[in-house]
C-alpha cells in the first residue's frame, strides 16, 4: 500500500524546523546559514546525487527519493510569500529548471496558479485543499507509488495532525536559535501514533525515525 513520507526534517534542539524572517535570499530565515551548514554536514544534496561511498548521514538522507511518485509541500517551500500571485512574477522555485523531484509537486496555496512544467519531470501544481483532499489528489498522481510531504514545518504539521503521515524522518541537529517555526506546536502525544527509533552519528546529529503503527 503506498504510504505518505516525510524525510529530512531538520529540527533544532529547541524544536524549530526553519528561523524567522524567511525571504528569497535566506530560505530558513535568520537561521540559514546553519540550517544549510547541517544540509551540508549530512550531505543531502550528495544523498541526492551521490558520487562514491556514503557516510551513515548520507545512507540515511538518501532514502528521500525512494519509491516517490509526487510530492506535497507548502507555499513557502516553493516561495516565500502570501496573499495573490503576481501574474508577473517569474519566479520558478529555488531549485533551477531541472528540481531534483521529477515527479508532480502539488504547491498548497489558497490563490490560483497556472502549473509550472519543469525539466526532469518535475511540474508544479498549486492546489487549495485540505490535507486530506492533497493527500488524496497526490496518491492519484503518484501512481501506486509513495508519497512525500516536503514541507516546511507548517504543512508537515497539520498533515501529523490529521494523522495522514506513515513515515516521518527528523534530522535533530545540535544548534538553539530561539525563535522560527516550531514543528511540533499543537501535537502533543503525537508519539503515540509511532514505533520510533533512533540512530546517532558521528557527525553530531540524531536520525529520529516514526513509523506509524496500524491503524485500528
Amino acid at each position: 500500500m503506498a504510504r505518505i513520507r516525510v524525510h529530512n526534517m531538520l529540527v533544532t534542539l529547541d524544536g524549530y524546523a526553519t528561523g524567522e524572517d524567511q525571504s528569497l535570499s535566506a530560505a530558513f530565515g535568520h537561521a540559514h546559514k546553519q540550517f544549510m551548514h547541517w544540509f551540508g554536514a549530512i550531505g543531502l544534496w550528495r544523498g541526492i546525487q551521490a558520487d562514491g561511498p556514503m557516510t551513515v548521514d548520507e545512507a540515511i538522507v538518501n532514502q528521500w527519493g525512494q519509491g516517490i511518485g509526487a510530492e506535497i509541500m507548502g507555499r513557502n517551500k516553493f516561495k516565500p510569500s502570501s496573499g495573490p500571485w503576481d501574474p508577473d512574477d517569474e519566479w520558478r522555485g529555488w531549485w533551477g529548471e531541472d528540481p531534483p523531484f521529477h515527479t508532480p509537486c502539488f504547491v498548497l496555496t489558497h490563490y490560483p496558479h497556472p502549473p509550472l512544467q519543469m525539466e526532469g519531470g518535475t511540474t508544479f501544481h498549486f492546489l487549495d485543499a485540505s490535507p486530506a483532499e492533497a493527500a488524496e489528489v497526490a496518491m492519484r498522481a503518484a501512481d501506486g507509488l509513495d508519497v512525500r510531504i516536503g514541507g516546511g514545518p507548517t504543512t508537515v504539521r497539520e498533515f501529523l495532525a490529521a494523522d495522514l503521515i506513515d513515515h516521518l524522518h527528523v534530522v535533530v541537529v545540535p544548534i538553539v536559535i530561539g525563535r522560527g517555526v516550531a514543528l511540533w506546536d499543537g501535537l502533543e502525544g503525537v508519539q503515540d501514533r509511532f514505533d520510533v527509533e533512533t540512530v546517532s552519528t558521528p557527525s553530531g546529529v540524531a536520525h529520529v525515525t516514526f513509523t506509524r503503527k496500524p491503524r485500528s
